[in-house]
Parts: structure tokens; sequence; C-alpha cells
């Protein structure tokens, strides 16, 4: 899990990741695979499996297409997945918005998320 001292920039290979202070990716147009990899080894939920990345897409098309964050039953009912799968795979729904590079989710987002 990610802590409050991170720092803005993260090093990933020469190249740093831009995030936030709350440790989101700030454009979520700059996310690839690595940097979901990169950022699940930071957070300690790894290694990725299927599961996670059908999650993680889901959650970056629904975010992109809506603008907001889907309820996890509905995450876990689009997969056919029993219904704390996000929090089995994850942790919270929290590391799986940062794993899927999407931007802050705004305070009271966030207070759902943990």
């Amino acid at each position: 899990m990610i802590h409050s001292g991170i720092q803005q920039q993260t090093p990933i290979g020469e190249r740093r990741l831009p995030l936030d202070q709350d440790g989101f990716l700030v454009d979520p147009e700059l996310w690839n695979r690595g940097m979901a990899k990169f950022i699940a080894k930071l957070d300690g939920v790894w290694p990725l499996g299927p599961e996670h990345w059908n999650i993680i897409y889901y959650l970056r098309e629904h975010r992109l297409t809506y603008g907001a964050l889907p309820p996890t039953s509905q995450i876990c009912r689009a997969h056919g997945m029993e219904r704390h799968a996000v929090q089995r795979l994850f942790g919270s729904c929290r590391e799986a918005w940062r794993i899927a590079g999407l931007s802050h989710p705004g305070e009271e987002a966030l207070n759902y998320m943990t």
C-alpha cells in the first residue's frame, strides 16, 4: 500500500511516474500496462492475473466513458465474480483505482474507497 509520504515523482526505469500527493496518476492518458505493474508492486498487489486485468480495464473504460467510479458490486457482477472480489484481489477500491492509472476521484469518493 502506498504511504502518504511518497514523493510526487516515483522512478520507473529512467522515467518518472507522475503521481499526485495521494499517489494517483496525474494524467490517465499516460497509463500503460507497465505502469500498472509498477504501481501494483508498490501497493503489494502482485502478481496481476486475468481477474485483476479484467477489473483494471473495466474501471478505466467506465471512468473514461462515464466520469465516475462504478460500485464494486457492479464491477463484480459484470465479470461474474463474487461480491467482494475487488477487495480480495486488490485489498481496496483505492488500490484498484490507482493500478488502473486513474486520477484522484475526489475526496468523497476517496473516503468511500478505503
